[in-house]
């Protein structure tokens, strides 16, 4: 597979000094391990946080009780919190978190499995994105992890309105 939302997000970010930091749930550190793919990576990405338990949202990230309790952890709330705070914590430009239901368990009706929320915040603005895949468990967390770089890019390349 030739990664390249990983090649371009190294371009832009080295050409602007940008840095990027993620938060991830469902993806499990995929994101940030195809990140670090690309040689190079450590001028842009210096850490990631995987907080798959809601109590790793809250102590880590600090998502708070209540978004997670109005919420849940599957939602657009959530990883704008998550996204914040991993920005937070590594002093980043960019913030990108992703959470969701990678099955085959654990869906609800107004959530189905593949459900996935994904946010980005950077210093201008903040953004997040909603799927429902429809893939076993391993191709929605590998779904999830190209939505989340090329929501990146998106933004790089002045696709966000």
């Amino acid at each position: 597979m030739t990664p390249i939302h990983e090649e371009r997000l190294r371009e832009i970010m080295q050409a602007r000094g940008l840095t990027l930091a993620t938060a991830e749930s469902c993806t499990g550190g995929l994101v940030a391990d195809r990140i670090t793919n690309i040689s190079g990576s450590s001028e842009y990405f210096p850490g990631g946080v995987v907080a798959y338990a809601y109590e790793a949202k809250v102590n880590l990230l600090g998502v708070t009780w209540d978004t997670l309790n109005a919420h849940g952890a599957v939602s657009a709330e959530t990883v704008l919190e998550m996204a914040h705070g991993v920005r937070k914590i590594f002093n980043t430009d960019i913030g990108i978190s992703v959470s969701g239901i990678a099955g085959p368990t654990g869906g609800l009706p107004e959530k189905p499995v593949g459900t996935t929320w994904l946010g980005l915040v950077t210093g201008s603005g903040e953004w997040t994105r909603h799927f429902v895949w429809d893939g076993d468990r391993l191709l929605n967390k590998h779904y999830s992890s190209e939505a989340a770089l090329e929501f990146v890019v998106d933004y790089l390349e002045g696709k966000l309105a």
